[in-house]
This record gives structure tokens, C-alpha cells and sequence, in this order.
């Protein structure tokens, strides 16, 4: 019987406001790929992620490694755009004497 060798889609799809999950799932593209350059293997990531299969993360880990500059790039404007969210929301909301600010309102209550 002869072997049928074909190269696979992985399971990643684009949500409208850009951020790369596992398909079918909440999971982020980077938050698996982070776990990964942490040193956790893709049975440790299952099990981090009880989502996910093995051959999802097989799968992902398997494009990374084959598309690593791509995504390295996207990573690192994740990471921007993370940073500039984080800085307007403290820009709104001043994180300074936060935990102050609750203890004295459930004291309130």
C-alpha cells in the first residue's frame, strides 16, 4: 500500500482582531510557543492546556519550527501590542495604591 505523504495545514486560524490561536480553541498561538522556548514538551503543554491534543501542539510546534522568523516577528508585535493595552489601561485606570484603594472599599461594604 503506498504511503500518502502530504503536508498538513496547521491547526491555526486568525480571529478578526488578528491574534493567531489554535484552531477550534481560546488558546493563543504564543502562549504555546512561549511554553515550548520555556522547555516544556508538547505532552507538558497538553497537560497545561487540556484543550489542546499532542498533535495539535505537535502540529504547531512542528510550523514554528519551520516557519520560526514569521512568527518570531508576529510574537514580537503581540508583545508590542500588549504593551501599548497595558500602558492605556493604567494610563485610565492608575494601578498606584490599587490594593489600598480595594481594602478600603470592601471595608465600605
Amino acid at each position: 500500500m503506498p504511503l500518502s505523504i502530504t503536508a498538513d495545514v496547521p491547526p491555526l486560524s486568525a480571529s478578526d482582531d488578528g491574534v493567531v490561536r489554535i484552531a477550534g480553541t481560546r488558546i493563543p498561538l504564543e502562549r504555546v510557543i512561549h511554553a515550548f522556548l520555556a522547555g516544556s514538551t508538547a505532552e507538558q503543554i497538553v497537560l497545561d492546556f487540556d484543550v489542546l491534543t499532542v498533535e495539535q501542539v505537535y502540529a504547531v510546534l512542528n510550523y514554528y519550527l519551520h516557519h520560526r522568523s514569521e512568527v518570531d516577528e508576529y510574537l514580537i508585535a503581540a508583545e508590542c501590542q500588549a504593551a501599548d493595552a497595558r500602558q492605556e489601561i493604567e494610563r485610565q485606570f492608575d494601578p498606584v495604591g490599587i490594593r489600598a484603594r480595594l481594602i478600603a472599599r470592601q471595608a465600605r461594604t
